[in-house]
């Protein structure tokens, strides 16, 4: 496997995974019909929309953090090194 694709498994998949396990912990304790904006109107939207929404933030916001992680850990000769498209 090419080594950008290992990185985005390295990524997407625990992020994923931990998306999951943050909605079922989220939603455990939150209901979705009573969700208001933060002006104090109800959220009209269907629960599965809600579930949607917040399963696909989560799993963006963790993504982010992993990928910051995983360019974090390497070395610098390394990041150095890449050869950028376009340059």
């Amino acid at each position: 496997m090419k080594r950008r694709a290992r990185d985005w498994s390295a990524v997407l998949w625990p992020a994923f995974m931990a998306a999951v396990v943050l909605e079922l912990a989220l939603f455990a304790f939150v209901d979705p019909a009573s969700l208001r904006w933060l002006g104090g109107a109800v959220v009209e939207l269907q629960p599965v929309a809600v579930y949607t929404v917040a399963f696909f933030a989560l799993w963006v916001v963790v993504a982010a953090a992993a990928g910051l992680t995983l360019l974090l850990s390497r070395s610098e000769a390394e990041i150095n090194s890449r050869s950028f498209r376009g340059r």
